[in-house]
C-alpha cells in the first residue's frame, strides 16, 4: 500500500532572523501542513554568510532534517573541521574532491530513504566549481541506487543554468530545486518525465531588505560606489520554499506547491 510523503524544502536561510523564526515556528508549520521531512539551505544562516557548527545544531534540533550549503560554505573560520562531524549537512558535490564534508546526505522516514545533494552553478559565480552536470552523473552512478527518493539542488546565479539542469535530469531524480538568488520564482511544475522542478525556492528571512540585507547601505553602495557594511535586515520575516508530495510506491512527485509564509 502506498502513501503520500510530504517534504518541505526551504530556500536560503538568512541570518539570525531566519534562525529564530525556524526555532519558533517550524514545529507548528510541520503539524499544520503534515510535513514528514524538512530540508533547508543554510549557507547564509550565520550573520548572512556561512554556517557555524552551533547554528547547524540549532537548526537541526529545531526540526530541519537535512541541511545544504552553497558558495558561502567556507565563510566561517573553522567550519572546514566542524563539517566532518555534521552528518546531516551537505556541501556542494562539485567542489574539489579534496574538500572536507559530505557531498551526499540521507534521511529515512517510514522506511523510505531520501537522498539529497547540491551543486554550484558555474555562470557568474565567484567560487570555482567543476561541471555540475558531470557531478550529478557521478552522484547518480555512485549513490542513486542506494536511495528511494533523490532530490538535487542547483545553487546558481543564472536562471538559464538552473533550467537547463532541470531539463537534463528530468526523469532521473524525484525533484530538482534551485537556490541562491533569494527571490522565489513562480515556475514550479512537474516536468514531462516526472521530476518536480522550481528555478528558485526563494529566501527565508527579512523581506524588507535587498535579498536579506539592510536597504540603505546597499543603495548607498550601488549609487555612489562607496564601501558599506551590509548588515542582515530584521523586518518582514518570511519563509519561502516548496512542499513536495511524493508517492511512496512510485517514488515520484505527484505535486509541487510553492510555500510562502509571512511570520512577523
Amino acid at each position: 500500500m502506498s502513501y503520500l510523503l510530504k517534504i518541505l524544502y526551504l530556500g536560503d536561510l538568512v541570518g539570525r532572523p531566519a534562525r529564530e523564526c525556524i526555532v519558533k515556528n517550524l514545529s507548528g508549520i510541520k503539524k499544520i501542513y503534515d510535513i514528514d521531512v524538512i530540508i533547508a539551505n543554510a549557507e547564509n544562516a550565520t550573520s548572512g554568510a556561512g554556517l557555524t557548527r552551533e547554528h547547524a545544531e540549532v537548526l537541526h534540533c529545531a526540526g530541519i532534517d537535512l541541511i545544504t550549503l552553497g558558495d558561502h560554505v567556507w565563510d566561517r573560520h573553522g567550519f572546514e573541521r566542524d563539517i566532518e562531524d555534521l552528518e546531516y549537512v551537505c556541501r556542494p558535490a562539485n567542489l574539489s574532491m579534496g574538500c572536507p564534508g559530505r557531498s551526499f546526505i540521507t534521511s529515512i522516514k517510514n522506511g523510505i530513504k531520501i537522498g539529497v545533494c547540491i551543486f554550484l552553478g558555474q555562470q557568474f559565480m565567484k567560487i570555482h566549481a567543476s561541471c555540475p552536470f558531470e557531478a550529478m552523473e557521478r552522484i547518480l552512478q555512485n549513490n542513486g541506487g542506494d536511495v528511494d527518493i533523490l532530490l538535487a539542488e542547483i545553487h546558481a546565479e543564472a536562471t538559464s543554468e538552473k533550467i537547463a539542469f532541470g531539463w537534463n535530469f528530468d526523469g532521473k531524480v524525484t525533484g530538482i530545486v534551485g537556490t541562491h538568488t533569494h527571490v522565489q520564482t513562480s515556475d514550479e511544475r512537474i516536468l514531462p518525465n516526472g521530476t518536480a522542478y522550481i528555478t528558485d525556492l526563494g529566501m527565508c528571512g527579512p523581506h524588507e531588505s535587498v535579498i536579506g540585507r539592510e536597504i540603505l547601505p546597499v543603495l548607498h553602495n550601488m549609487k555612489f560606489g562607496m564601501p558599506q557594511k551590509f548588515e542582515v535586515a530584521s523586518n518582514d520575516i518570511r519563509l519561502n520554499g516548496v512542499i513536495l508530495t511524493i508517492d511512496s510506491h512510485s517514488r515520484l512527485a505527484t505535486k509541487i506547491v510553492r510555500f510562502s509564509e509571512r511570520m512577523s
